[in-house]
């Protein structure tokens, strides 16, 4: 050899190089170096912390490692050291480029921390961490030094609006799986969850009883109530037993999350089905409605909402009555509400009806004004002249506007002596300002008839005088109509045959089987001599004939038929027809 090696072997204390080096030291150094491998966790001591961020550790090597501070962070907060603690870190490298150890706290937090969370894993067992972050789908969780991945959907059984009160707080959790290889770790805080919600679940329902008051929390919310989570519990709310005023829906007083108190009001002991009620902890409004409330009275309201029939009107906190469309205005017929009233607008009502049981109050607004067809009826009298503009024109007439957003319908047999309706009527156009007598007024109805040519004379000089109801008179067709025809009365009176007074026999009441010129009997049904009109039927004459037949020809000792006796009346009115002619 070329260097000399002398071994002092007793006692192995002292060991040389013939070049003078100590190689005890060197010896020893790369013994205790052997006892240590790359990648294991190895104990350490603190022999100095440099610039309050670095922390020089010893573990028995050639050299020293060097840990940034911040990894021996734990739950959030770094633990206070000094020069002389010992400390487990993990040994990555025993020597890089610069002659260094590479050693990390962090790692060997890890290792440690994954062999612990393998058994607990194994075993199912709850292990405590802290949410310290937020990601993609969830947050992070530091589970001894180990970072996991917690999912939003395993924070809590019901979705979590703010986890700002979760974060940086110690709590237990499960862990669902984990990959080591990976370094994936999955964990929940549902599963801790669930678990103390079933043995509460069987606590409440051990002891819950109808009556019983209840806090809970709005889990989940539908068109017919909502959910209430009552800690492992959940019970319906329905959108009837949410407030003693009327609820379009639950949302409008509730929403998810809210905590609120409600009471028991049903409880299935067999399928464990809990109803729930919130108004019943108020006093019902309406059990004082009868000493408040009457029928007549005034009240000024609020619109609460509006529907195709009505809108619903708040007399005070809790009680709702309706005003039916109907009720709404006298002259707006067939107009939705909403184009009559606006929400929250107040509104003056009288209440014209009280159920108390069924907790109905139906309201009018348009008997807070009046009745401008009654008022119509006290400044005005039928015969009375009255003027006004032609606001429509229809088929069967026109209507004059009389104030007060009322008409007056001049039918079309009103118009003109000498003209048929329907000629007449086109003299007129929308907007004429006309004059017309008022022949007749129904407030009750709401209707008032006026007549045009009853401001002048009967060209004709036709009267009614004379004529009665049941008198059988000749008439001459003047015009066919699809709804009747139009005749004249001993060719001066005029008058109308409805459709169906044209004939007994369904069959016959067909206008177009006449032609005009045709002279044909009918019986006065009406006369009215101060509008001048006067009604008459073919089919009351045909009805009375037929009567009178069978009592002069129906003996029962004749064996006459009806066929018989209809045919010898037939020939008695012909040769009376006859004899007229």
């Amino acid at each position: 050899m070329s260097h000399n090696l002398a071994i002092y072997a007793e006692d192995q204390d002292l060991l040389e190089f013939s070049t003078g080096e100590n190689f005890a030291e060197l010896f020893a150094d790369y013994v205790r170096s052997g006892e240590k491998s790359e990648g294991s966790i190895v104990t350490g001591i603190i022999v100095a912390i440099e610039n309050d961020d670095i922390v020089v550790v010893d573990v028995g090597i050639k050299s020293e490692g060097r840990i940034p501070l911040k990894e021996f962070t734990q739950n959030n907060k770094i633990p206070e050291l000094r020069v002389g603690d010992e400390v487990e870190v993990y040994l990555e490298k025993l020597e890089n480029k610069n002659g260094e150890a590479i050693i990390s706290r962090e790692k060997a937090l890890r290792e440690e921390a994954w062999t612990r969370l393998e058994v607990a894993c194994a075993n199912s067992e709850k292990v405590d961490g802290v949410i310290f972050g937020r990601v993609k789908g969830g947050f992070t969780v530091d589970i001894e030094g180990a970072v996991a991945f917690l999912p939003g959907s395993q924070v809590d059984v019901r979705p979590v609006r703010d986890a700002g009160p979760l974060i940086g707080i110690s709590q237990p959790f499960l862990i669902l799986k984990m990959d080591r290889k990976r370094g994936n770790i999955v964990v929940s805080r549902r599963a801790i969850m669930e678990e103390s919600r079933v043995e509460a679940r069987n606590e409440l329902l051990g002891k819950i009883t109808e009556g019983q008051e209840l806090e809970g929390v709005v889990k989940n919310i539908t068109d017919y109530g909502a959910f209430i989570d009552m800690g492992g519990v959940d019970g319906l709310l329905h959108v009837t037993d949410i407030s003693w005023k009327r609820i379009n829906h639950p949302s409008e007083v509730l929403h998810v999350g809210q905590t609120i108190k409600v009471v028991v009001t049903k409880f299935d002991e067999n399928t464990k089905r809990i109803s729930l009620g919130m108004k019943q902890l108020e006093q019902n409004p309406w059990e004082q409605v009868a000493g408040k409330f009457a029928v007549g009275q005034r009240f000024t309201g609020t619109v609460t909402n509006i529907t195709d029939y009505g809108a619903f009107v708040e007399l005070e906190k809790g009680i709702e009555g309706l005003v039916h469309v109907s009720e709404m205005s006298w002259v707006k017929k067939n107009t939705h509400p909403s184009k009559i009233i606006s929400s929250s607008q107040q509104v003056e009502v009288v209440i014209l009806d009280i159920d108390s049981v069924k907790h109905r109050i139906s309201l009018g607004m348009k008997q807070c004004e009046e009745n401008p067809w009654a008022e119509f009826g006290t400044k005005n009298a039928v015969g009375d002249t009255i003027e006004g503009v032609i606001r429509n024109i229809t088929d069967f007439g026109l209507f004059i506007g009389l104030g007060g957003d009322i008409d007056g319908l001049v039918h079309h047999s009103d118009i003109s002596w000498n003209e048929p309706g329907e000629v007449a009527i086109k003299n007129y156009k929308k907007g004429d300002t006309v004059q017309a007598k008022v022949l007749a007024i129904d407030v009750e109805k709401e209707r008032i008839s006026l007549g045009i040519k009853q401001l002048g004379e009967n060209a004709s000089g036709a009267t009614l005088e004379g004529l009665q109801k049941g008198d059988v008179v000749t008439c001459v067709v003047t015009a066919i109509q699809e709804g009747g025809v139009e005749v004249k009365i001993n060719d001066a009176i005029p008058a109308f045959i409805k459709k169906s007074d044209l004939s007994r026999d369904r069959q016959e009441q067909r206008p177009e089987r006449f032609a005009i010129g045709d002279r044909v009997d009918a019986k006065v049904t009406s006369v009215d001599k101060t509008a001048h009109k006067i009604a008459v039927s073919i089919k009351a004459l045909e009805t009375e004939e037929q009567k009178r037949a069978i009592e002069e020809y129906g003996s029962t000792d004749s064996g006459a038929s009806l066929g018989d006796i209809l045919g010898a009346a037939l020939s008695d009115a012909q040769e009376k027809a006859k004899a007229k002619k």
